[in-house]
């Protein structure tokens, strides 16, 4: 798997398999969420790892591996439209909500939503065709989930 995975940010190419495409997707879209503010706190890494082993059942090197290559192929540019059309192509539109809840849980890893990281759930949220009103949703389940006031992070 994680060769797979590799091959999908060293050739920019989507792997064969559609899971390790959605992984690798997945993977550098909650290091660009994390990387909002320009530096991925440890809360935030964290955070990925946690979401990423219980989401794709990966091991802790397995989810460590995919962490270290989507921050590598994510450092000079913000190209998260890439990562969005492999979702787009291999993602049914009913089950894609997954990923933008995975999202906010990155967002919130330091208890906080600051404004480039809401912004970027807007525009990733839109590009992925989930409604306003899910990617709502998605929040309040993941403010909860965590802890959260349900004000946590919306404008006062």
């Amino acid at each position: 798997m994680l060769n797979r995975i590799k091959a999908f940010f060293e050739t920019r190419e989507p792997p064969e398999r559609d899971e390790d495409a959605l992984q690798a997707a997945a993977a550098a879209l909650l290091v660009e969420a994390a990387r909002t503010d320009d530096t991925i706190a440890e809360s935030e890494r964290e955070r990925i790892l946690a979401v990423t082993r219980q989401r794709f059942g990966l091991s802790e090197e397995e989810a460590q591996d995919l962490l270290s290559a989507a921050v590598f192929d994510t450092e000079d540019a913000s190209p998260y439209h890439r990562y969005v059309s492999v979702i787009l192509e291999r993602c049914p539109p009913d089950q894609r909500l997954w990923i933008i809840e995975m999202l906010w849980e990155v967002a919130y890893a330091d208890g906080e939503l600051h404004d480039l990281e809401a912004s970027l759930l807007r525009r990733i949220g839109g590009l992925l065709h989930v409604s306003d009103f899910e990617r709502g949703e998605a929040r309040k389940r993941v403010v909860r989930r965590l802890g959260l006031p349900d004000d946590a992070g919306l404008p006062v």
